[in-house]
């Protein structure tokens, strides 16, 4: 590893890099983020935005590293406490009788609300079941009340796991273009927020995301501002106060329930699922809420929100069972059938949609691992055959189960690659589905003369229907195999839709590389699916080639190893501040690399950890913009020729370049075809792009990558983010290097932070371990 010493070119201070949390494009962390973040102590979270290319000044902070904040990522399915005396019929555990209370509770809300009865009033009141509910959870929370206990309904009899029902998603909704709202609605909203003293040119945005009667909407509920990307609570308790008088007050239940929501959108944006009850309430105090528990239980009572309880695998501290609280081990009986009434439990709170992708999730997984037919290994034993090492492993897992993990690196590709090979030339209908265009060419180039047409397939293009096999009259793909990579990439909404389209006897092969950033959506599929141990895990023994492999490695297993570059492959330049560190990152970008090892600026990238501070991307691609590309930006600060980072969807990056702009929009070239922006979306959704975070380069790689420390980003560092911009590079990997020794420590003991999902719980009931 080689060392580029230099004189110092700028003696500026470093700012202090601001702190991004996981946010849509184009949508600032408001104080909400932070409370969930604060709420789960896990510290000042990263500056690796969990979006894709967001371009307004409004995005100022970005996604929380690989994995957000919040409660522990381990949870546990509610334990079944059966008598051993019980009746022949079998007894529900305290999950499903939750589950099945939980159903009832959302079929009445949906019948209050197809008979138009009135919302809640302002400041009142809630009664019944919604009441019941909220009390309930909070018994079990509290330790009162054995979970058992909790529900009353009549148990349904137990429905088996095994061969779940396929229920069939729609396409993902950037497969789907939002229509542009009417311009009376527009004007109508416009006039609301005139009203109230908010920016008129949050019109548009407004009427798009509230919908039909966005105006009335907007007059009956000014705290529905929220859902617009951009305004902070602060924003919309100003418009609240300027449109309501005095009638608006802090504990106004309207307030309660919108600022509920927003802190589950914004953990969502985190990473996480669900959040745990006492996160979420502590979050809704220090948002001045003066009654948490009333917000949440009118949220739950709106149907905004599900509520879950999840029983632990073991007694925490501070809340033992009656066989720890005695020491008997031995004790049997009664003591016995009573323990499981007397296990924790931890309650969860999170937004439907969610909710409904990860149960989604593990009812497809399960359909995909039983489904199989048991005779369906034949025709794979001449393959088997012919490879050798991880290949026939995992040819062989795959001959026998419907649901694979793959493990490894870059070079671990050739393996799913000789699978799928393999696959379709004994006929069958096999596809592989990576998370990028340029993940989709590296593939491609892997099968070669075996590569066939439409045999290879970006994941969003397989979704949208405009690539692949399509789908057969039941909505399924028309698919025998279907192999995903890039997993970790998945989250859990694209994940659902992935399982849930796959037809009855179809096998699912999910391949990546665990030790990357996971998903910038919600969920951590990979991750969990691992934990769970439910389906045969083929490890590649191939190791990554070169200095560069080696050096990859090493940060896999927490280790910074110094590697000989004989070709210098590896380069560190150190700085002393921000300023220096932009001053080097260009030097290197548009003269350096290309010099010494031939790769233009156009094929190389630079990676740092967020959006803002004083060498984020903005500063960054500000910086290279005047070098490479000069311009006045007549095109809402683009021209063309212009590197950009285009976010068709959160969590989604597709780079390109600008082409023009006219009354339609910007046009753009990108990797996956030509795209033409809306000039209203340009400011969320694109973002000059010769810098990219870690998250906006996953599941690509360029021949030459530039990655940036900067003094002020040492807390948002952690090994999985070293690990994913380390291994973006080909060829070359400068380090702009002003951190110090937090670089290696961030790569020992800074681990990925953890996701709360109920995946692990949802699986523990639909698929038994495997042995």
């Amino acid at each position: 590893m080689s060392t580029e010493p230099d004189s110092p070119q700028s003696t500026e201070n470093a700012a202090t890099a601001e702190p991004d949390a996981a946010e849509e494009p184009g949508t600032p962390v408001a104080a909400g983020a932070e409370d969930v973040h604060a709420g789960a102590a896990t510290g000042a979270g990263g500056t690796d935005e969990a979006e894709g290319a967001g371009g307004s000044e409004a995005t100022e902070t970005g996604a929380g590293g690989e994995g957000g904040e919040g409660g522990a990522s381990t949870t546990a399915e509610a334990a079944e406490a059966e008598a051993a005396e019980a009746e022949a019929a079998a007894q529900l555990s305290e999950a499903q009788a939750e589950l099945a209370a939980q159903k009832l509770e959302r079929e009445r809300i949906e019948r209050r609300k197809a008979e138009k009865a009135a919302p809640i009033a302002a400041g009142a009141k809630l009664s019944g079941k919604a009441a019941d509910l909220l009390a309930a959870v909070r018994a079990v929370e509290g330790g009162a009340t054995a979970p058992a206990t909790v529900f009353g309904e009549e148990p349904a009899p137990r429905r088996p796991a095994p061969e779940p029902v396929r229920r069939p998603r729609q396409a993902p909704a950037e497969a789907v273009a939002r229509p542009a709202p009417a311009a009376d609605a527009v004007e109508g909203v416009r006039r609301v927020l005139a009203g109230g003293g908010a920016p008129e040119a949050l019109a548009p945005q407004a009427a798009a995301v509230l919908g039909e009667g966005a105006e009335d909407v907007l007059r009956e509920d000014p705290w529905q501002l929220l859902r617009v990307p951009g305004v902070r609570p602060e924003q919309a308790d100003g418009f609240a106060r300027a449109l309501l008088g005095p009638e608006c007050a802090p504990d106004d239940e309207r307030r309660g329930r919108a600022l509920t929501v927003r802190l589950l959108e914004q953990a969502a944006l985190a990473g996480h699922t669900a959040l745990e009850l006492p996160t979420l309430t502590a979050a809704l105090v220090r948002q001045a809420v003066p009654d948490a528990d009333a917000a949440v239980q009118s949220t739950l009572a709106e149907g905004e929100a599900l509520v879950f309880q999840d029983a632990l695998d073991a007694p925490t501290a501070g809340r033992p069972t009656a066989d720890t609280m005695t020491g008997d081990e031995g004790h049997e009986g009664a003591e016995g059938e009573e323990s499981g009434a007397d296990r924790p439990v931890r309650v969860l709170v999170g937004l439907e949609r969610y909710a409904l992708a990860e149960e989604s999730l593990a009812d497809a997984l399960a359909r995909v691992v039983n489904s199989l037919a048991k005779e369906a290994s034949a025709p794979w034993d001449p393959a088997t055959a012919a490879a050798s090492g991880s290949a026939a492993e995992l040819i062989r897992a795959v001959a026998g189960h419907g649901l694979v993990l793959h493990t490894g690196g870059e070079a671990a590709r050739a393996e799913p690659a000789a699978l799928l090979a393999a696959a379709r030339e004994r006929g069958l209908r096999a596809v592989a589905a990576c998370h990028t265009p340029d993940g989709l060419r590296r593939f491609t180039a892997l099968l070669g003369e075996r590569a066939a047409d439409g045999a290879v397939v970006t994941v969003p293009g397989l979704l949208a229907g405009a690539e692949g096999p399509g789908r057969d009259g039941d909505g399924a793909f028309a698919l025998d195999l279907l192999i995903v990579l890039d997993a970790p990439q998945l989250d859990v909404e694209s994940a659902a839709m992935l399982a849930e389209s796959l037809p009855d006897g179809a096998r699912l092969v999910l391949s990546g590389d665990p030790a990357v950033l996971w998903s910038a959506g919600p969920g951590r599929v990979f991750a969990d699916l691992l934990a769970a141990r439910a389906c045969p895990q083929v490890a590649s023994r191939t190791p990554d080639p070169g200095p560069l492999g080696e050096l990859v490695s090493g940060v896999g297993v927490g280790e910074l190893n110094q590697v000989d570059a004989p070709g210098k492959e590896i380069v560190i330049v150190p700085v002393r501040d921000a300023g220096e560190a932009v001053h080097r990152t260009v030097q290197l970008l548009a003269d350096s690399v290309p010099r010494a090892f031939g790769i233009t600026s156009d094929e190389a990238v630079v990676i740092t950890p967020g959006h803002g501070g004083a060498a984020g991307t903005r500063a960054l691609n500000a910086a290279l913009k005047e070098r490479l590309n000069p311009g006045p930006g007549r095109f809402g600060g683009f021209d063309p020729g212009d590197r950009i980072a285009y976010s068709p969807a959160p969590g989604r990056t597709v780079t390109g370049r600008v082409l023009t702009a006219d009354a339609d929009g910007l046009h753009l070239t990108c990797a996956d075809g030509s795209v033409v922006v809306p000039r209203e979306r340009v400011e969320q959704t694109v973002r000059h792009g010769w810098a990219l975070t870690a998250h906006q380069a996953a599941g690509s790689r360029w021949p030459a990558a530039v990655v940036v420390l900067p003094g002020d980003a040492a807390q948002a560092l952690s090994r999985p983010w070293v690990y994913t911009a380390f291994g973006r590079a080909e060829r070359h990997l400068s380090v702009v290097h002003g951190v110090e020794q937090a670089l290696p420590r961030a790569v020992a003991e800074v681990p990925a932070k953890p996701r709360t999902t109920r995946l692990p719980v949802l699986l523990r009931t639909q698929l038994p371990a495997a042995e």
